[in-house]
């Protein structure tokens, strides 16, 4: 949204955020590089869209009533997107995470009032069994309280929220003449990408690649693992996807996308997590096929901020 004016609520500054071209990481001959920069968000992440989408979604069909709690499981940027958009609108949360996750990101929900409920992760991995648990936390809890459950993975009005991000992309790139050949990114409910490529096709997209951690190929090889990207590779295929399904499924190995987050802070000014940093190396590769003349899009969901603790910026 344009940054004119006097907004009648903080909920009203999510999106409008920057497409960027990168300019010294992309190796010569390849295709352009643009990068729709989310860390202006809110909350620092994409998934201020989406939550926002969810709740008014909810509101609109009566299923969310003033006093009504709120309750979802989340790896943390959803969580703190809830939890800013409920705090705006008066709802009680539960949010059910993990310490495998960001302390940045747990910090941010409590920080915003939810009440946070720490699952412990084998080994401080994110892996398939610790989404399980999380989810049968989030069934106790809605039982219980009769809460509204978000429902992240299955819930539609997500894909309502992340269009705009992709009516963005194309408004932004069309203004400067470019039109959007390729768009690849992380999955972790599908909903950003169903929601943005579906826009994003309409402008005549050719390509839709979906990636995930070599560690993890839930979508390439039908196998989970363990790995450490935060936010994809939940091991399983979400159903959003439906909604906007892949042309093509890759995996990034997590240590190359690791290594890319210093030289993308550094040298491009892009300060992201490790999975825009995947993001961004899958763009790489993508644009090296693809060629000069040639454009591709990929999103850096949140940012760096959240992953000062971790080693993700040691060095």
């Amino acid at each position: 949204m344009p940054a004119s004016g006097v907004h009648a609520s903080s909920l009203r500054t999510i999106g409008g955020t920057p497409l960027v071209r990168l300019g010294r990481v992309v190796p010569e001959g390849a295709a352009d590089v643009l990068v729709k920069v989310e860390g202006g968000n809110p909350t620092g992440s994409y998934k201020d869209r989406m939550a926002l989408a969810i709740v008014e979604g909810a509101e609109r069909r009566g299923e969310l009533r003033p006093g009504r709690r709120v309750v979802e499981y989340t790896g943390g940027s959803t969580g703190s997107s809830l939890a800013f958009v409920c705090a705006v609108k008066g709802y009680p949360l539960t949010l059910v995470s993990s310490d495998a996750f960001a302390p940045e990101k747990l910090r941010t929900m409590r920080a915003f009032g939810a009440d946070v409920i720490v699952v412990p992760a084998e080994g401080g991995r994110i892996t398939p069994g610790l989404f399980v648990r999380m989810r049968e936390e989030v069934e106790r809890i809605v039982e219980r309280d009769g809460a509204f459950w978000t429902d992240q993975f299955h819930n539609t009005d997500a894909l309502t929220g992340y269009a705009e991000l992709g009516r963005e992309i194309l408004g932004q790139a069309g203004a400067a003449g470019v039109t959007v050949d390729v768009f690849c990114a992380g999955v972790g409910t599908g909903g950003m990408f169903a929601g943005v490529c579906t826009v994003l096709r309409e402008g005549g997209l050719e390509r839709a690649v979906a990636l995930e951690p070599a560690s993890s190929p839930t979508l390439t090889a039908g196998t989970a693992g363990p790995h450490r990207v935060e936010g994809i590779a939940t091991g399983i295929v979400p159903p959003l996807l439906a909604h906007g399904p892949f042309d093509e499924a890759r995996t990034v190995d997590e240590a190359e996308a690791r290594r890319l987050a210093l030289p993308l802070a550094r040298r491009e000014g892009v300060f992201t997590g490790t999975s825009g940093a995947l993001n961004v190396a899958g763009a790489l590769r993508l644009a090296r096929e693809a060629g000069a003349g040639h454009t591709v899009v990929t999103v850096a969901p949140d940012t760096g901020l959240k992953y000062l603790t971790g080693d993700l910026y040691t060095g």
